[in-house]
């Protein structure tokens, strides 16, 4: 592949640090790159928007602009920030296996060679990534900062209180990948070996077909579940995309939650009337649909928002629209990444095109197999199963119609191709990890967190010095690129 011209003047600063520190330097600037890059492109973006509006954001106007795009590029060499933490995480793994080197040669010199080199990429990369994510857990955060209050001998008192879990997201994501790896070397052992004795059955080669499409539809169901019932374990950023891309009503989430929690009971006046009589005025509907003491259950035209009485139409009206949504978003993102190349060919036109549409393909089927696996519920599988009295509606509306809705949802991954599955699986399943766990925890517990953060990429690591495919995705070749060339691996 023909390299670009613009990646010259990188490499020959690259080459221009010593071995031993590349590893650092590289991931310095790839930690304030990811870091600063995403507020920059954003700002700029609402820069140029506003100014083909001819809106200023403050009064101050461009003064506002500089020292918005002042503050992004010093906030990143700040010493608790991101980048920081790369450099120590990385440059520690590194620079520590010098020392513990010399020192297992002496103490471990029964040891093999492998396994040595084995226990000081380990040691190294636990005791850097243990420290390196104390210091970014340092950082003071007004989120995670709580004014608590406190019985004094002058009567209550308010103080600040520090929460932890700002970095939670970053420890479940080191702790999948590794979790991944030791699996994942695990069955190509058991594959190697079965297919040498000519083992390898039908039933193996499913397995292996089916681990990453049942790892993202589980992990779906745990993030849809958290959508619908506990919005508040999910990242605000990517709770408000979910939400977009569900184009549901905010009053329906309302409604579905206080039935789970017995605020909203069929055949009882709890008060709730209004919430769901409201919702049918705006969509055209008899307001009595709403009334929990008259319709039992709520009728699924509720749920389809104005799509009519089907469901079968509602799904295809569901799939229609999130398809051109979903286009909207994929298309130019693959177009841009093509566009890079001065030189476009014909086959990699067609081939974004065809990446857009399964892509698009893929999030239109999740968004409807999850509305239609609630409407099954409702109105076939669940009166089939439980009945239709008040007390079987109840249940149905207060968790079976969701969770059927959340499993079948995230098999639509099977339209994708098989490193898309893979990737996507890993993407989602540290997210579903954290509905699991509470977002903010005692300050005085985050050595937990930091244990496993450091046992985790202590692991990916030293799979990665031993080979450097043997972690999946691009989080491989990041790494990879990151670590070899450089240091001790």
């Amino acid at each position: 592949m023909q390299k670009l011209p613009l990646r010259k003047p990188y490499q020959s600063l690259d080459r221009a640090i010593p071995l031993i520190l590349r590893p650092l330097f590289r991931a310095y600037i790839l930690g304030y790159a990811s870091s600063a890059g995403p507020r920059l492109l954003t700002l700029f973006l609402v820069h140029l928007s506003r100014h083909r509006k001819n809106i200023d954001p403050k009064p101050e106007g461009e003064d506002y602009f500089w020292s918005s795009l002042v503050g992004i590029l010093k906030g990143g060499l700040e010493i608790q920030r991101f980048p920081t933490f790369c450099a120590a995480l990385v440059g520690g793994s590194t620079l520590l296996q010098i020392p513990l080197r010399e020192l297992f040669e002496r103490l471990l010199g029964n040891l093999s060679v492998v396994t040595q080199l084995r226990l000081t990429r380990y040691l190294s990369t636990f005791i850097s990534a243990y420290f390196s994510l104390k210091l970014l857990q340092s950082r003071p955060s007004k989120t995670f900062t709580e004014d608590l209050a406190f019985e004094t001998k002058n009567g209550i008192e308010l103080r600040p209180t520090r929460f932890a879990g700002r970095t939670l997201d970053l420890t479940l994501f080191s702790f999948t990948r590794a979790v991944d790896c030791i699996v994942g070397e695990l069955w190509a052992r058991r594959k190697s070996r079965r297919q040498a004795s000519g083992r390898w059955s039908r039933v193996d080669r499913t397995i292996s077909s089916l681990t990453d499409p049942t790892l993202f539809a589980t992990s779906c169901a745990l993030t849809m579940w958290a959508f619908i019932y506990t919005p508040a374990r999910l990242p605000s950023a990517y709770n408000k995309w979910i939400k977009s891309a569900a184009q549901v009503d905010s009053r329906l989430l309302k409604a579905l939650r206080y039935c789970r929690y017995g605020e909203l009971k069929y055949g009882v006046e709890t008060g709730q009337a209004h919430l769901l009589g409201d919702m049918c005025k705006d969509y055209g509907l008899p307001e009595e649909y709403g009334d929990p003491t008259k319709s039992i259950p709520f009728p699924c035209e509720l749920v389809h928002m104005g799509a009519g009485p089907s469901c079968e139409f509602h799904a295809v009206s569901r799939f229609y629209k999130s398809f051109i949504w979903s286009a909207s978003m994929y298309l130019p993102l693959n177009l841009a990444l093509i566009f890079r190349n001065p030189k476009i060919s014909k086959k990699a036109l067609t081939h974004a095109l065809k990446s857009s549409a399964r892509s698009s393909a893929f999030l239109s089927s999740f968004i409807t197999l999850f509305y239609y696996g609630i409407c099954l519920t409702r109105t076939k599988f669940g009166p089939y199963i439980l009945g239709t009295s008040p007390h079987a509606c109840q249940a149905i509306d207060s968790g079976y119609c969701i969770g059927t809705g959340c499993w079948m949802c995230g098999w639509s991954v099977l339209i994708e191709n098989a490193k898309r599955r893979e990737e996507m699986g890993l993407f989602v399943a540290p997210r579903a990890l954290a509905t699991l766990l509470p977002r903010r925890y005692r300050w005085e517990e985050q050595w937990i967190e930091r244990a496993v953060f450091a046992w985790g990429t202590a692991v990916v690591f030293t799979c990665v010095g031993e080979n450097r495919n043997g972690i999946r995705g691009v989080l491989g070749k990041v790494v990879g690129g990151v670590l070899h060339s450089g240091g001790g691996f």
